[in-house]
């Protein structure tokens, strides 16, 4: 996304990246590479004269793990219709967005469902819905992506507020915050998701998730120890170590009414 500077183009090349963030980093750069190449210096321009046949025809022989060349095309021309109906996929995310919603949750399933219809398929690998209890790690990853504005997260779209972004929940992610004690569940669901992203708003109100980048590199990076870290960190601050307390209690409570 560094790559482009129109905001017109990064929230396409955002898209491609953010859907095929899953498997190893080698093989994700090499497959988010093929689709870029294929589209030329201005993804927003290349989708412009695409049809959804074209798009098929394009990446026939694509695959990435498990996702398709089919899937991809209909992604991309989803997003394509998008843009035609309202102008930008910014604009689209931010027209089905509610003050009163305390999470991007509501406007990510209005947005994936747009995006599958105007796509003219329905469920597809890469556009998970929060409404089937996905934790819909990499579409919160690309709204990370869109929203925030540091030197990890280049930002662009206008509309959504930081404080209502929800944690990209992967395998790293969610065995961190069990160390931490922000969650007792025993999967990487949509509620687990929300859960931990509460407790870093305690951290963090304005930006709850400002820490992701950081914290699920202990998990990628062969080199790094993850539980000496966290030990350390819980011992300095004290949401941390109430939350560990909570979620020892809690553990403990469930183990005596089984007994």
């Amino acid at each position: 996304m560094y790559g482009y500077d129109d905001l017109r183009d990064r929230e396409i090349v955002g898209l491609v990246a953010s859907s095929l963030a899953y498997g190893r980093v080698v093989q994700i750069l090499r497959s988010v590479s093929s689709v870029l190449g294929a589209m030329g210096p201005s993804p927003a321009a290349f989708l412009g004269r695409s049809s959804l046949r074209s798009l098929e025809r394009t990446y026939a022989g694509f695959k990435h793990r498990f996702t398709t060349g089919v899937e991809l095309a209909r992604v991309l021309y989803g997003g394509k219709r998008a843009i035609e109906r309202h102008g930008s996929i910014n604009a689209c995310f931010t027209a089905s967005l509610n003050d009163r919603d305390d999470t991007v949750v509501p406007a990510l399933t209005a947005f994936v469902e747009e995006l599958r219809n105007v796509g003219r398929f329905g469920c597809n690998s890469l556009l998970p819905s929060p409404a089937d209890g996905s934790a819909c790690k990499r579409l919160h990853l690309y709204l990370r992506w869109m929203v925030r504005r540091d030197a990890i997260d280049p930002g662009g779209w206008d509309g959504v507020t930081p404080s209502k972004l929800v944690v990209p929940l992967d395998t790293h992610m969610y065995r961190i915050s069990r160390l931490l004690g922000f969650t007792g569940r025993r999967c990487a669901d949509g509620k687990t998701a929300l859960e931990v992203t509460a407790a870093f708003r305690e951290l963090a109100p304005d930006d709850p998730v400002r820490y992701d980048f950081a914290l699920t590199r202990l998990g990628i990076r062969d080199d790094a120890d993850i539980e000496p870290f966290i030990s350390e960190c819980a011992g300095d601050n004290r949401v941390i170590n109430r939350r560990s307390a909570e979620t020892r209690a809690s553990y403990e409570n469930i183990r005596r009414s089984r007994a």
